[in-house]
């Protein structure tokens, strides 16, 4: 089962999907925002595209557990995307996924001024790697 991460932002959207049995999470493409009818379109497409069976966007939320404003977007998103689409769509606790992404591409090295374009596809590798790390089967 190939599980889309969506991480919405202002300006762009980050995507990341699994491999078809949700282990290893990979990043997938960043769609810039248009409007949020079409961007919902959009992501319906891919996850279409990519025969995903369930979809995980990003959700932030403030000091007191509340979503704060981008997380009230990526509820709103969400909604108008259910709308587009009959793939399950769920929201999940998305923080520091910027803040581990910036960590992990000084991690690999990558130069500064190389590292704007990729925080979107990377934190929505990390929703999806949350994601899957919270979901998968205990092994014993």
């Amino acid at each position: 089962m190939r599980i889309l991460a969506v991480d919405h932002g202002e300006k762009h959207i980050g995507l990341a999907i699994s491999d078809p049995t949700a282990t290893i999470a990979s990043p997938l493409k960043v769609i810039e925002h248009v409007s949020r009818l079409m961007d919902a379109a959009q992501v319906a497409n891919l996850a279409s595209e990519n025969d995903v069976a369930l979809i995980v966007i990003g959700q932030s939320y403030d000091e007191e557990g509340k979503p704060n404003l981008a997380g009230r977007r990526a509820a709103r998103f969400a909604e108008a995307l259910k709308e587009q689409t009959q793939i399950p769509v769920i929201l999940w606790d998305e923080s520091f996924s910027t803040q581990d992404a910036r960590e992990l591409t000084i991690q690999m090295g990558i130069p500064r001024n190389k590292r704007a374009g990729h925080m979107d596809e990377l934190a929505a590798v990390m929703i999806l790697r949350s994601y899957l790390d919270a979901n998968r089967p205990m092994v014993e």
